[in-house]
């Protein structure tokens, strides 16, 4: 489809680029003769045709600098190629076969004279070196998406990884009773058979009952 549209706009640029040429470079010698018989100058005057030449730089430079396809410029090229050549074969012909006459806006419109000046032959033959460039037609590179980085893993152990008593040993450790380690605990008194452990009597505090 983007060939489509190259081939289209190809079509569509040249003839236009013809027109806005000659309108640009008739009315830039017109005024500038003008200053000459004049003398003097003013340079609102040259707004316009340089309007009409800055157009036509952009239309050829969306033809011919753009990565789209080859078409366009191909067949601007040729287009605007083919009647300076033909001068070399059928100048007569190809002086009779332009149209003159004609009008924009008020402006005559001699399309013979970029003919005639060599300047459609440049811009043709700048179009059709462009077509030779085949790096510019290639796709441009799309960014390959980042890769997801991977989930963390979760660390697996091992009965050897920890000392006695730790996550590996944990249904052979000692329950502790919240004691530090350096308390001496005393073993809990025994009782008979139906007896509580609280009937016992409290031991007796031991008095010291050495003299003074």
């Amino acid at each position: 489809m983007r060939h489509l549209w190259s081939f289209l706009a190809g079509l569509v640029v040249a003839p236009v680029t013809w027109v806005l040429v000659t309108l640009g470079q008739d009315g830039s010698g017109r005024t500038i003769d003008r200053w000459v018989e004049l003398g003097t100058f003013n340079t609102a005057n040259l707004i316009e045709p340089a309007v009409y030449l800055g157009v036509a730089g952009l239309l050829l430079g969306l033809v011919g600098m753009l990565r789209v396809s080859p078409l366009g410029p191909l067949v601007a090229g040729l287009l605007l190629v083919t009647p300076y050549v033909a001068m070399f074969v059928v100048p007569f012909e190809v002086r009779d076969r332009v149209p003159e006459g004609w009008k924009v806006f008020g402006d005559p419109l001699p399309l013979m004279l970029p003919v005639r000046n060599g300047t459609l032959f440049l811009i043709g033959v700048a179009l059709l070196m462009a077509v030779f460039s085949g790096q510019r037609w290639r796709r441009w590179p799309r960014p390959v998406p980042p890769a997801p980085e991977p989930a963390p893993e979760e660390p697996t152990y091992a009965l050897t990884d920890f000392p006695s008593g730790g996550p590996g040993d944990r249904d052979t450790a000692p329950l502790s009773l919240g004691y530090p380690d350096d308390t001496p605990t005393e073993p809990l008194p025994r009782r008979t058979a139906g007896e509580s452990p609280w009937s016992q009597p409290p031991r007796a505090a031991q008095r010291d009952d050495t003299p003074a």
